[in-house]
């Protein structure tokens, strides 16, 4: 999901428009989608926080899963505005309590859910142009524009990496040691087991409308050349309230042979300075195969080392510096030439 406050920088500052950086900053969280738009060049960002979750699977006789989901996301922008690399990471630990058998059987399970590096570009940028100011009517400014809808698009390719040899999570199947029952094992049925690694990419557009609304899209296709490949999309509305907070909604559907899912989640985020923003998110899923609840928090922070232009102050300091430099480099060779001399005139 794209941020916030950045809406309203977006359109109500048309004039300002000349890259994908932003003087606030630019977070995919609350929500699990993708915005269009990168950090910016030379910007580093940091995304991170703690999710609970809780799911119930009426396949297995109700079997549950209680646990916490730590996730980061780092990302960079490098070489061009349109570029960003990109890491995302969540690491899940939790009970799991089987009910197929006479009594309950507990164990704690923990592992990576993914490592997805890639790369992020940004195709298109319907932003690129400085809008016109229309001094006279704060309608014409401020109303629907069908030309609005027209989304920025990027491409986002990569790879996951799988760091553990028996994960207990294999394609982020949470029940995936019960689906074999003891019996099972005699037939020499083997778990799953995810390769090291996999490919993905995602297809995200962003539309921005009505100067405090934002509508984000992303096409995901995962597991790429895999036992299980996975497709599924993420729709995300977000509307800013104020210059602090804003509210979001997402649904997220998933599809794959092995499970499919659909979520729905809601939250709110709360900027509170233009380069940390905090957030808190509730979500649930329609089916029972598993059903899930959760609940998580956030901060996003970034480190900004960008700069659109260099002040005259800033270009005179740097000449000097040059300048002081080349004359030390002359006083050097100077001195050095006149201590050849005078050696060679105490000699003779």
């Amino acid at each position: 999901m794209f941020l916030k406050r950045i809406i309203l920088f977006f359109l109500c500052f048309p004039s300002l428009i000349n890259s994908q950086y932003t003087d606030q900053i630019n977070s995919n969280r609350p929500g699990a989608s993708v915005g269009a738009f990168s950090v910016g060049k030379n910007v580093i960002q940091s995304e991170l926080g703690f999710s609970f979750r809780k799911f119930t699977h009426s396949g297995y006789n109700n079997s549950t899963f209680d646990g916490g989901i730590g996730f980061l996301s780092l990302r960079w922008g490098f070489i061009s505005e349109k570029l960003e690399l990109l890491l995302d990471s969540k690491y899940l630990k939790g009970s799991l309590v089987s009910k197929l058998y006479t009594i309950d059987q507990k164990s704690v399970k923990q592992g990576f859910l993914g490592n997805f590096i890639g790369f992020k570009y940004l195709l298109f940028d319907p932003f690129r142009k400085e809008k016109e100011t229309n001094v006279y009517s704060w309608k014409a400014n401020n109303g629907f524009k069908l030309r609005e809808m027209i989304p920025a698009v990027s491409l986002t390719l990569g790879t996951n990496i799988n760091f553990e040899k028996n994960n207990p999570f294999p394609y982020n199947n949470i029940f995936g040691n019960l689906y074999r029952p003891i019996f099972f094992q005699n037939l020499e049925i083997k778990p799953d087991q995810e390769p090291f690694f996999h490919f993905g990419g995602t297809i995200a557009t962003q539309s921005h409308f009505l100067g405090t609304w934002v509508f984000v899209t992303n096409f995901n296709y995962s597991r790429y050349l895999t036992k299980y490949p996975e497709m599924s999309y993420i729709l995300t509305l977000t509307h800013t309230l104020d210059s602090y907070w804003s509210v979001y909604i997402e649904n997220q559907a998933f599809k794959s042979d092995l499970f499919q899912d659909f979520i729905f989640r809601f939250g709110t985020a709360y900027l509170l300075s233009n380069d940390i923003q905090l957030e808190a998110t509730f979500g649930a899923s329609t089916k029972n195969t598993p059903s899930s609840i959760l609940a998580n928090i956030g901060v996003s922070y970034r480190l900004d080392f960008h700069k659109d232009f260099i002040s005259a102050e800033e270009k005179q300091e740097k000449e000097f510096r040059k300048q002081e430099k080349n004359l030390n480099k002359s006083l050097k060779k100077s001195s050095k030439q006149e201590n050849k001399r005078n050696r060679k005139a105490k000699r003779n």
